[in-house]
């Protein structure tokens, strides 16, 4: 029997980390618990792996690697182009590019949209495990939109396992180049309002019986690179009352115009105002809370709200909680801005 190139969401359990990756399987157990994803699918590892093997490219890959000194910045830089240019010019053999734009045209059928635009990422299958955090490391593509343009940029999030950034932390993990593969989940875009990052215990200070929820105006690039400073909204857990709150002036957002994103100024009334309001706070908080019993363990959580509606983007564990002599004294003062960073 042929195995299938990709994966859809409500077909995806946890377990199958190995085949959709960290991310990708995320996805697939909160679209089976109910919690608000946007509906996709997920070109697998396998696929991954397949298109190198028939391409032959496993051997052009290693001998550049062989080649270069990751401890020579230039080095590295160069071999991660070589690597990247050899894949992107490698054809994506036609019973996959066949799948994947079928797949494609029918994620746009469900809301009815024929050029459906759609969130291209790279869920590396070693990725959103404690021990080994390869989060940011591969590329992530918005509001892709057009058959063709979803398989080049599947293709892209194949080639950004060769980062120069993937590269050195792979050597210096004793990680197998060839044994990390990457699969790609193929997700509707959300056109966030409001973005925003949550932790289901306080990274900062360890404390285990808050909840830590971050927003800013507009796409949520901006939050995750740690390029705008966000609001902030602490939850206590046993009272399910803000603890604290602070709100940062923003007066530059990212936005989506026709098929592309641009930065844009938010408009004077939302300046100084906060994103979300207590309510809405309790509530995602609540949400991550169950997302938290759920895995047994605490998340960090990336959601959006796009005309009021809440989704869940993604959720993995929190890698950056420390303990007893490795847990770091931060003044609580820094903690908004230290928070995003802590995800790069």
């Amino acid at each position: 029997m042929k195995t299938p190139a990709l994966i859809w969401f409500k077909d995806i359990k946890f377990e199958d980390v190995a085949t959709v990756g960290g991310k990708g399987a995320n996805l697939g157990e909160m679209y089976s618990l109910g919690i608000p994803v946007p509906n996709g699918f997920v070109v697998t590892a396998r696929t991954y792996f397949d298109f190198i093997a028939k391409n032959n490219l496993k051997p052009q890959i290693k001998n550049i690697l062989d080649s270069a000194n990751v401890d020579h910045p230039d080095e590295l830089l160069s071999a991660s182009k070589k690597i990247k240019t050899i894949i992107k010019k490698a054809p994506i053999p036609d019973t996959v590019a066949i799948e994947i734009m079928s797949a494609y045209k029918k994620l746009g059928s469900f809301g009815g949209l024929r050029d459906l635009p759609v969130a291209v990422r790279s869920s590396a299958t070693a990725e959103d495990s404690i021990d080994a955090s390869f989060a940011g490391q591969q590329e992530t593509f918005l509001n892709v939109i057009g058959e063709s343009n979803v398989l080049n940029r599947v293709r892209d999030c194949w080639a950004s396992l060769f980062t120069p950034r993937s590269i050195f932390y792979r050597v210096k993990k004793k990680f197998d180049h060839f044994q990390v593969g990457v699969a790609v989940p193929v997700q509707k875009m959300v056109q966030s309002d409001i973005s925003g990052i949550m932790f289901t215990v306080n990274p900062v200070s360890n404390t285990k019986n808050e909840i830590v929820i971050e927003t800013i105006w507009g796409l949520g690039e901006y939050i995750v690179q740690g390029i705008t400073t966000p609001d902030q909204h602490i939850i206590n857990k046993s009272t399910w009352e803000i603890q604290y709150k602070n709100s940062t002036p923003q007066d530059r957002q990212l936005v989506k115009s026709e098929n592309e994103t641009h930065e844009a100024e938010v408009p004077k009334y939302k300046q100084n105002k906060f994103k979300i309001n207590d309510e809405t706070a309790i509530k995602i908080a609540r949400i991550g809370q169950k997302l938290h019993n759920h895995y047994g363990k605490a998340q960090d959580i990336e959601f959006a709200i796009e005309k009021g509606k809440l989704f869940i983007v993604q959720t993995r564990p929190i890698t950056t909680l420390g303990s007893g002599d490795n847990q770091k004294s931060i003044e609580v003062s820094e903690a908004p801005f230290l928070l995003v960073l802590s995800r790069l």
